[in-house]
């Protein structure tokens, strides 16, 4: 049976959108995101993962693209890029789906199936005055059925994104 997981965020992210209060007003920085938090935690196999993003200040139709490279405790690897949609909930108050395609390396890590996986997230999130975030995100990594193999994982973590604004002391 193949998996219809990548179909649930698109069809969510509409669904929030058009739910979602209000927009957060001005258009939101460029971010660099940090994570830490549990690789496979659906499994017996749970590694430890840290994942390194940038989230772009483009917006096209209030979707805005993002990339990031996660690796884990058991030496997996993905490189992957996306789209996500900020959906503000007053001013501090983020909700943040978002959806990935990217190369996968399992290291010593668990099989997905193929090199290539999506992902598909929810984030959700507290804005700072300084537009910085501090969410917690959970994630599912699969093959979507493009290879027989396609157990699926998932990930659940602590992000803080930082707009470049304030690392560069703007």
């Amino acid at each position: 049976m193949r998996s219809r997981t990548p179909l649930v965020v698109p069809l969510l992210t509409v669904g929030l959108a058009v739910l979602a209060t209000r927009p957060a007003g001005a258009a939101e920085p460029d971010f660099l995101a940090f994570a830490l938090g549990g690789h496979d935690v659906n499994d017996n196999e749970t590694a430890f993962e840290a994942r390194l993003e940038y989230r772009s200040d483009i917006e096209l139709l209030r979707l805005r693209p993002f990339s990031g490279v996660m690796v884990s405790s058991d030496q997996a690897v993905y490189a992957y890029g996306g789209v996500l949609l900020d959906l503000f909930f007053g001013n501090r108050a983020v909700l943040t789906p978002s959806f990935a395609v990217g190369y996968y390396d399992r290291g010593n890590g668990k099989d997905l199936g193929a090199d290539i996986e999506f992902r598909s997230q929810i984030e959700a999130g507290y804005r700072f005055a300084d537009r910085s975030r501090l969410a917690l995100s959970f994630s599912h990594i699969s093959s979507a059925g493009i290879d027989e193999v396609n157990p699926g994982t998932e990930e659940l973590v602590v992000t803080y994104a930082v707009p470049f604004s304030v690392i560069l002391g703007r």
